[in-house]
């Protein structure tokens, strides 16, 4: 029976902590992901490992992302208060934009489209 190396004797397991860094959960699903791709035959004894893991670097990663969307809006917010500073009293406010979909609210989209059959869990 094939084993997805990753989760094979010897693997250490993926530990979230306050240290954990986007780049290390982002691998943690890069190789899960490429292991099971690789695979020649489903191995459940394992599955529950990798999608422990996998779900735990996904909350890392989300978290990471979300924090920095957050600090971006702020940033560009103060940017625009900033630049709205030399405008006269009484003067009309730049109408208002429209914000592009966040980061979050684009990937639940490829999520829920047809073409899942690259991400295998």
């Amino acid at each position: 029976m094939s084993r997805v190396d990753d989760i094979d004797e010897g693997h250490t397991p993926f530990v979230v902590t306050e240290q954990t860094t986007f780049r290390q959960a982002y691998d943690v699903l890069s190789r899960h992901a490429q292991a099971l791709r690789e695979q020649t035959e489903p191995n459940i004894d394992d599955l529950l490992a990798i999608v422990r893991e996998s779900m735990d670097a996904y909350r890392v990663c989300q978290a990471r992302i979300n924090a920095v969307e957050q600090a971006l809006r702020e940033t560009l917010a103060d940017a625009r208060l900033d630049g709205d500073e030399g405008n006269a009293p009484g003067a009309a406010a730049p109408a208002a934009r429209t914000s592009a979909p966040t980061f979050s609210e684009r990937t639940s989209k490829v999520a829920s489209s047809s073409d899942e059959d690259d991400i295998p869990f």
